[in-house]
């Protein structure tokens, strides 16, 4: 199998995280810049690796509303759409950026330090949610 790409979308930055071949881990990958660039980086990682399938992170308000934030979050998977011939899925990523932050301020890294990994490490949430709910719906289907 292919290795899955996840992204953690922001107006300044873009985490990026990818899967094991076997879909069971997500690694955190990089941070690029949220520039006109980003979706031919993007573009660059998904040939380069293979990637057939890209799980973009959609920041839903607490609610289930779809705010400011998640509605350039699917713009963006809009684009990368048009742009790729992978299939973009969205994930409900409802605090991951703080969960992200969490982890990395209890292993000691101070914000500051921070700022160029949370982005991967959200993205590695997302990403690892998502490989999380592919496995467990497979292993229902073999228990039917």
């Amino acid at each position: 199998m292919n290795p899955i790409l996840g992204i953690d979308f922001g107006q300044v930055r873009i985490g990026l995280a990818i899967s094991d071949e076997l879909h069971l881990l997500a690694h955190p990958l990089e941070t690029i810049p949220a520039n006109k660039n980003s979706r031919n980086r993007i573009a660059e990682i998904v040939r380069d690796r293979k990637i057939d399938r890209i799980v973009i992170g959609i920041p839903r308000h607490m609610s289930g509303e779809i705010g400011e934030a998640a509605k350039r979050a699917l713009d963006f998977a809009d684009e990368l759409r048009q742009k790729l011939s992978c299939v973009v899925e969205t994930w409900d990523e409802r605090l991951t950026t703080v969960a992200a932050n969490r982890a990395l301020a209890a292993v000691g890294k101070k914000t500051r330090e921070t700022r160029k990994f949370v982005d991967q490490v959200a993205a590695q949430m997302i990403l690892q949610g998502y490989l999380d709910r592919e496995r467990q719906a497979i292993e229902a289907k073999q228990l039917d």
